[in-house]
């Protein structure tokens, strides 16, 4: 081999090899930063497709509807914690310190974002409150009131 190809096969196994050590030193870094979506039945029983449950002190999104009569509420800070249920009888508690959103109720489908603490319990860090698709802002709905043409077919057959 001549020392011509012999440094074209330096350099090109050089790159390849940086090239290999600083895709995996993201995939390494991005790991981290994933948060898989869960239900509570899933929590609690685990992935349909995989069976794989979360590990507790795994960063996690969970969505489902906040429990009726579930809603406790620190009267000494903006402490809060509730219950989310699916349709499948899954129930995860769920703590939160901070201002919930405006359209968080009872019978409401929310998306926490937050840590695994045990088995059946999160530590959120961030909760968005789900509102249905008919949602209208107040005052679009203002706007739109006595314009038969612009109103959409679901409010023209009530």
């Amino acid at each position: 081999m001549n020392p011509r190809r012999k440094k074209r096969l330096l350099i090109t196994s050089s790159l390849i090899a940086g090239l290999s050590l600083a895709i995996g030193l993201t995939l390494y870094a991005l790991q981290q930063n994933i948060d898989l979506f869960y239900t509570p039945n899933e929590i609690l029983n685990g992935k349909n497709e995989t069976g794989a449950k979360p590990e507790i002190g795994q960063r996690l999104r969970i969505g489902g509807m906040v429990l009726n009569g579930s809603v406790q509420r620190d009267p000494e800070s903006l402490k809060v914690s509730f219950d989310l249920i699916d349709n499948k009888a899954g129930q995860v508690t769920v703590y939160f310190d901070g201002i919930l959103p405006d359209l968080f109720r009872e019978g409401q489908g929310i998306v926490a974002q937050g840590v695994l603490k045990s088995e059946n319990a999160i530590d959120a860090f961030e909760v968005l409150a789900k509102h249905d698709e008919e949602y209208m802002p107040p005052e679009v709905a203002d706007a739109l009131k006595g314009m038969e043409h612009l109103k959409t077919e679901s409010e023209l057959a009530k």
